[in-house]
């Protein structure tokens, strides 16, 4: 039998977002087909790229933060764009950041084990999540309200987790050179479009107390 208890607590921080600043609402439809590589390979920079996430209880107590690592990740870049790009997010490197647990009752290990396991990622047969770019297109002004600031471009992607994967689109600040690429990027996605549900209904209290809504920040940066 599930724990309550923990479940208020644990399943409030379910993915990777970025605590402070602004985030916009992300597009989400079915997978669509991957943009093909073309132009040079840019590498992820694997030690400066970060993935980050924030969530909370509904009505928005108990936020709980953490991060994600990045296992591999490239960008292809032709005339100055980003044209492609695939990156593979080590589930098993899940953390919760200290910080973020307050309760004395609480421990960050607690909730990050209880992420871990088959309740939610069940990283040991999910032990990887990826994202691979469909297409990279100039941002609309419409759509910059929320954004992460200096946006310039709207990324999209399908986005596995677990074993579902669906296009998501948000606006990102794409930053091309010569030799470098930085993609930045903060953003809200619902947790239940992937299936990711501890209540066993939506009249379950381990399901109705959590937020759906999960905050994403990505850095990613690449070298040539």
């Amino acid at each position: 039998m599930k724990k309550i208890g923990l479940s208020l607590v644990a399943a409030a921080a379910i993915l990777f977002a970025s605590c402070g600043g602004n985030s916009s609402k992300t597009a989400v439809s079915e997978e669509q087909q991957v943009a093909e590589k073309q132009g040079d390979a840019y590498t992820v920079d694997l030690a400066s790229s970060k993935v980050d996430w924030k969530a909370f209880h509904k009505g928005g107590f108990a936020p709980r933060w953490g991060t994600l690592s990045l296992q591999s990740g490239e960008l292809s870049v032709a005339d100055g764009n980003v044209t492609a790009g695939d990156f593979v997010i080590d589930m098993k490197s899940l953390k919760v950041d200290s910080a973020s647990v307050t309760e004395a009752d609480k421990k960050a290990s607690d909730l990050e084990n209880h992420l871990k396991n088959p309740d939610f990622f069940d990283v040991e047969k999910f032990a990887q999540a990826n994202f691979k770019i469909t297409s990279v297109s100039d941002l609309d002004a419409t759509a910059a309200k929320d954004a992460i600031e200096g946006a310039n471009k709207t990324v999209s992607g399908n986005l596995t987790l677990r074993d579902s994967t669906l296009n998501i689109s948000f606006p990102a600040k794409v930053t091309v050179t010569d030799q470098q690429v930085s993609v930045a990027a903060k953003f809200t996605v619902n947790r239940a479009d992937w299936g990711i549900k501890f209540g066993t209904s939506e009249a379950d209290p381990a399901e109705w107390m959590i937020s759906k809504d999960i905050e994403i920040g990505i850095q990613v940066e690449a070298k040539k």
